[in-house]
């Protein structure tokens, strides 16, 4: 699918310089996964992440969360690194949260009409980026 939706160079920029907490939904414990690396090099970055995965107890020292639900406090990203299908139920969940400022899917991740939910919601989107590549440019 075409990606059609996502923040200018400048605002993603903007949201990494400004953004403190990444949830990063299905955040392997495989130290050679994507997900992994990925939060790894957001959490020596000065990042605080979350991981977000249905099995551990702790991934890079930080405590797993089962789903976005669970976690009690603010988000100001949420890294998904799912299928693009599984896109849309993740925004519905960062809809409801109300507190969710940017929803962030990872290189090959698209799913437009879930990213216009969540515009319209006034949540910003990044779509089909990488996160670290994307620090590694500011």
């Amino acid at each position: 699918m075409e990606n059609l939706i996502t923040s200018s160079n400048e605002e993603i920029k903007e949201i990494l310089k400004t953004s403190k907490t990444i949830a990063i939904i299905g955040c392997s414990p495989k130290e050679d996964k994507a997900s992994h690396i990925v939060a790894k090099y957001l959490q020596n970055a000065g990042y605080k992440i979350i991981p977000v995965y249905p099995k551990e107890e702790y991934i890079l020292g930080e405590k797993v969360y089962k789903s976005l639900e669970d976690i009690p406090f603010s988000i100001d990203i949420v890294d998904i690194f799912r299928k693009s299908k599984e896109i849309d139920k993740i925004v519905d969940i960062c809809i409801k949260r109300a507190d969710i400022k940017v929803i962030w899917t990872q290189l090959d991740l698209v799913n437009n009409e879930a990213c216009v939910k969540a515009i319209n919601s006034s949540i910003k989107v990044v779509q089909d980026r990488c996160t670290k590549i994307e620090h590694l440019n500011i």
